[in-house]
């Protein structure tokens, strides 16, 4: 009893340390570059469709490959480095995805173009979960600001494909993908900088151990599985966005390709500032609270989604994009909260299997547009936010709080 206690003690004394923003802008600025070089593929998926004849179905499974490739990996990742964390792994795995993003740019057959989609997976499964410990010690006592901070580098790289598809691939096509290298170079470069001061803290921080053991364990399982359900469907709606709403704008409403592609960014740009003000949002009024309003509170502009059209498109996607994606960064510090002392394998586990299971929804929503339509997969996506529902459910800050100091 009294070891768990001094060890349940000792996470606080060190979330008392100061906020050092400089490394929170520095990962945050790798996981832009990560997830930029991620972004690259569903950016590439029209003028792969029309290199190699690809259908809807065959579209969905390269989502699929990379993303399952980078969420059922990055909870093994986080579980190792919670046992025995390896910081200089992150920069190697940059390296990795660099090289899938030349494969990808050389590729002429359907397998290379899923087995260079895998490398960048498995660069982006190693990275998230050493990123996510660095980014929880280095936001102090400001979670909610220091995770909004990383995350929003990553969400800011995903609104990044729609620009890069007109800037670089309309006019070089496929081959413009290897200029990816220079990002996955310079992250990996900024990456051992900050391995570097990581491993200072871990001697710093030696004898502090952080709780492993935990009263009212299976309501945090419920509490945990019910989240990964909540953020799993949201990634299936981000998704259906993502990457198949060009293809709903070009086909069913007639938008040129340019014009499509600036729409999608709108609502990815919108996704990357409502993570940004998520997260000092949530500090305040509860991380739970803004999580169900969210979600709930996009519904009516999603809803919208499937009608709207010409200059409408805009702002309705923009708007819904802002506010469901409030809370990403809220999830994940909700859920370390859940299981402190686990920030590896947590963060596997929400950033990695649950949004990465937008990868098996695009899969289920590419066949239901071959087998349906294309209008009739922006509609189910449009229904999706009512999962935010379930949020209901889930405890309160204050009673994870009151968990937290019980032995």
């Amino acid at each position: 009893m009294s070891a768990q206690t001094g060890s349940l003690n000792a996470s606080p004394a060190a979330s008392a340390a100061p906020t050092v923003y400089r490394m929170l802008f520095a990962i945050s600025l790798v996981h832009l570059l990560n997830d930029s070089i991620q972004a690259v593929i569903p950016a590439l998926l029209p003028i792969l469709e029309s290199n190699l004849a690809l259908t809807y179905t065959q579209v969905g499974i390269i989502l699929l490959v990379v993303n399952l490739t980078s969420s059922v990996l990055q909870p093994v990742v986080g579980y190792v480095s919670d046992r025995k964390s390896r910081p200089y792994m992150p920069p190697i795995a940059l390296l990795i995805s660099g090289l899938g993003m030349l494969a990808l740019a050389l590729a002429d057959q359907y397998y290379v173009v899923l087995l260079a989609v895998a490398c960048v997976g498995i660069g982006s499964a190693v990275f998230h979960p050493e990123a996510s410990r660095v980014a929880h010690h280095a936001s102090g006592p400001r979670r909610g600001l220091g995770q909004s901070i990383f995350q929003v580098g990553g969400n800011a790289g995903q609104a990044l494909a729609p620009l890069m598809t007109i800037l670089i691939f309309q006019p070089l096509g496929q081959p413009g993908a290897m200029w990816f290298l220079v990002p996955a170079a310079a992250a990996s470069a900024v990456l051992v900088y900050v391995a570097i001061w990581y491993q200072g803290q871990q001697r710093a921080r030696k004898a502090v151990q952080e709780a492993v053991a935990y009263s009212f364990k299976q309501k945090r399982m419920i509490a945990l599985g019910l989240l990964v359900l909540i953020v799993s469907v949201r990634s299936w709606m981000n998704a259906g966005y993502q990457s198949f709403y060009q293809f709903f704008l070009m086909d069913v409403k007639g938008m040129e390709y340019a014009s499509a592609q600036l729409c999608v960014f709108g609502f990815l740009l919108a996704g990357a500032i409502g993570t940004f003000m998520g997260g000092p949002i949530a500090d305040r009024f509860g991380k739970r609270n803004l999580l169900v309003l969210s979600t709930l509170g996009s519904l009516p502009l999603t809803l919208l989604t499937p009608y709207v059209s010409g200059i409408w498109t805009y702002p309705v996607l923009f708007l819904s994009g802002l506010v469901m994606l409030s809370s990403f960064s809220v999830t994940v510090v909700y859920a370390q909260e859940l299981l402190p002392g686990r920030i590896g394998t947590v963060s596997g586990l929400i950033i990695g299997l649950a949004f990465g299971m937008g990868g098996m929804g695009a899969l289920v929503l590419g066949y239901l547009a071959d087998l349906q339509s294309i209008s009739f997969v922006i509609t189910v996506c449009s229904l999706m936010p009512l999962i935010g529902a379930l949020g209901l459910l889930l405890p309160s800050d204050k009673e994870i709080t009151s968990w937290n100091k019980t032995v």
